[in-house]
């Protein structure tokens, strides 16, 4: 127990040592969960507290195409700009970014004729259908409504697009229908439709609520900071690799392993010092992040951070997270023949495990066969129990059938390094 103390011992002399080590263990991910949580913390309030500023160049003299300008305007997602008409692609680009706006709609010459167009036919074949008598004058052949045309910049996100485009087709509909609940109206009564009717016919609508699903029972909706601070604590924990991978190389190349063999100890006590030592790391840097989402979040106007109800399944899956970490950097410092090589390979190996394990990407957005391959990167595993936790209210008991590949992925990174201190006859 002496020896396995006084090795740990060493190993934090070491640690400290390692100013750089140990910014990157710390600092770095701090600021680092700070920074995305803020600019995702943003992006998940666009559609709801932030407007999207919208330039509107209207072509049309009609009233149809005001109405449907005022419907954008009511949506509630969209700050209305109008410009000019009648504006090239150039002058277009140029209203954009007077007005700092990352879209803009141009409506064309004959919106209002050829909505009433469709109007006047659909209510003609209505007419029909009752058994009415419809005004032949009305027959004629109707031609595709020339398209709205929606210009963005190029930098906009190509989900927030699509929302962007479901909208403005709601809002067409709503101005199409009105119109057409109007000329029905007026060729049955012969009078225009009274607005309190129109409101009821078009404003009685069903409600959708949306209502998170968790298993723990819990209706609060997820935020950027459930999303953020439990991804970015299992990046900060595998970036050890950076330290501890050097460590292993160094004391390869300086022969302290061999050194160890003379000396009437056993060599599993020093790899277990480093294991014991970089353990108790990553369980300080999840501590230390989870409590800035806890504790400093709120005071820069980010949601706090909710932990889970079943504490105990969240130290167990934390342990489990960082000695799956502390494996894999050993495994490649074993591996390694220079530090240069440990430092490079880790982080680029890092990054890439995050990206397909799910931390940067969601794994459902993946196509099939990156998401066959996710399964492979320990990251994915860990996000998916930390997921379980955070989002879905989970316990331990449901978070299991992601902590079993957890610990597989772990014992395959034990037995990698001891073949690798085997076959250079470290041990």
């Amino acid at each position: 127990m002496f020896k396995l103390w006084a090795s740990i011992v060493k190993d934090v002399r070491i640690l400290l040592r390692d100013k750089v080590g140990i910014s990157l263990m710390f600092i770095m991910p701090v600021i680092l969960v700070i920074v995305v949580t803020l600019i995702q913390n943003s992006t998940f309030q666009l559609m709801n507290k932030n407007k999207l500023t919208v330039v509107v160049s209207n072509n049309d003299a009609g009233k149809l195409s005001k109405q449907l300008t005022t419907t954008i305007s009511k949506i509630g997602m969209f700050k209305v700009v109008q410009a000019a008409s009648k504006l090239n692609e150039q002058q277009m680009g140029d209203a954009m970014h007077n007005a700092d706006a990352m879209l803009a709609i141009t409506i064309p010459p004959d919106f209002s004729a050829k909505i009433e167009a469709k109007a006047k036919s659909s209510s003609n074949k209505a007419l029909k259908s009752f058994g009415l008598q419809a005004d032949s004058a009305k027959e004629e052949t109707l031609t595709a409504p020339t398209p709205l045309i929606l210009h963005y910049n190029p930098s906009i996100p190509e989900s927030i697009r699509f929302s962007v485009n479901g909208a403005l087709t709601s809002a067409l509909q709503i101005v199409e229908s009105r119109e057409t609940l109007r000329t029905l109206y007026f060729a049955i009564n012969e009078k225009e439709m009274p607005e309190k009717l129109e409101q009821e016919m078009l404003n009685g609508k069903a409600e959708i609520k949306q209502v998170p699903v968790s298993k723990g029972g819990s209706i609060t909706a997820p935020n950027a900071t459930q999303h953020n601070v439990p991804a970015w604590t299992i990046f900060a924990m595998f970036f050890i690799i950076m330290s501890l991978s050097g460590s292993v190389v160094r004391e390869k190349v300086s022969g302290s392993f061999i050194r160890l063999k003379t000396l009437p100890t056993n060599f599993a006590v020093g790899l277990l010092s480093k294991q014991i030592t970089y353990l108790c790391v990553t369980l300080f840097q999840a501590l230390v992040i989870f409590s800035l989402g806890l504790w400093f979040f709120p005071y820069i106007n980010l949601p706090a951070l909710n932990l889970p109800a079943d504490i105990f399944g969240l130290i167990l899956v934390t342990v489990a997270v960082g000695y799956c970490a502390v494996s894999y950097a050993i495994c490649v410092g074993v591996f390694a023949h220079t530090q240069e090589q440990a430092n490079g390979f880790g982080a680029v190996s890092i990054v890439i495990l995050s990206a397909i394990g799910g931390l940067m990407v969601p794994s459902f957005a993946m196509p099939g066969a990156l998401k066959t391959i996710s399964s492979l990167s320990p990251l994915h595993w860990c996000i998916e129990a930390y997921y379980g936790l955070f989002l879905e209210g989970a316990g331990l008991k449901d978070v299991v059938i992601s902590i079993i590949p957890l610990v597989g992925i772990t014992f395959v990174f034990q037995a990698l390094t001891f073949i690798g201190l085997k076959r250079k006859n470290l041990i």
